[in-house]
């Protein structure tokens, strides 16, 4: 049974079978996973530096977000407002393999975005047969954007986002005898989704941007779900977050204005698409 299409250099598009699909599939995930264990090569050779700078970084005080909120607070007259001085953090590992598991996914999910350009890529040379000459125009560009967005993400989730999470949850307590002690597991898995979940959260853009292509959303859906877009971006601010206002803005303004830019690429989709369809018409 023939599905698929596969393009030659030589000669026009021939039929692929389902199997040979799958083949190809599995050298790009082959190649992906190879890119993927140089980059755990390489956050292994400097595990030190990742482990001591960059994953416990934000129980440090001397952390640079912590400097630069403090002196932004004095500078805008708010004293010591976004000051975060006492992270009172504590691990432990309670379990045999606890370190090594986490040293293991240290490396593993450092190595996959380091490798993040190229894993992009491999997943846009498998679907990219599949597209007509006109998507392949108005893609161009896809791999830079895609990998500058996430990048942009992951760095926001793990300068802004997690110094406000950990500093917060270090210093709840239900009561003054009770201490914060924890598992360096637990403090992995709680930084891990954050910087992740970042990343992908600044894809927005060009998701509303391929929606708008196909047709499921428009820049005038988008502006009239905008305040109800604004409330569902305070509520997940004001959960990563510690429970002041300026903490929530500080988090809900680069989402406000990821929102703000998918809104100005649906225009622009639009205004593409009524000018094809007037040369149509021409």
């Amino acid at each position: 049974m023939k599905l698929f299409k596969k393009i030659s250099i030589n000669s026009p598009k021939e039929e692929m079978s389902f199997i040979e699909h799958l083949d190809v599939l599995r050298g790009h995930l082959f190649k992906s996973a190879i890119a993927i264990a140089i980059g755990a090569i390489i956050m292994a050779v400097y595990n030190t530096f990742i482990v001591t700078k960059i994953l416990m970084g934000p129980t440090h005080p001397q952390f640079p977000t912590y400097g630069f909120l403090c002196r932004t607070s004095q500078f805008l007259g708010l004293g010591s407002k976004l000051c975060m001085t006492h992270i009172n953090v504590k691990m432990q590992s309670t379990s045999v393999g606890g370190q090594f598991g986490v040293y293991f996914n240290i490396i593993l999910i450092g190595g996959f975005i380091l490798a993040f350009p190229y894993v992009f890529w491999q997943f846009w040379k498998f679907t990219k047969p599949a597209l007509t000459t006109k998507e392949l125009h108005n893609t161009r560009g896809v791999i830079f954007w895609v990998s500058l967005l996430f990048f942009i993400g992951v760095l926001f989730g793990y300068f802004i986002i997690a110094p406000y999470t950990i500093n917060f949850f270090a210093n709840f307590s239900l009561d003054e005898i009770i201490e914060n002690r924890w598992t360096i597991t637990s403090y992995f898995n709680t930084l891990v989704p954050i910087i992740l979940g970042a990343g992908l959260a600044f894809q927005l853009p060009l998701v509303m941007y391929f929606l708008a292509k196909i047709g499921v959303v428009s820049a005038s859906f988008l502006r009239k779900s905008r305040k109800y877009a604004i409330v569902i971006m305070l509520i997940v601010s004001g959960i990563i977050t510690p429970p002041d206002m300026l903490s929530q803005i500080i988090c809900t303004i680069p989402l406000m204005i990821l929102y703000e830019i998918s809104v100005l690429l649906c225009v622009k989709v639009e205004k593409k698409k009524k000018e094809d369809d007037d040369k149509e018409w021409n």
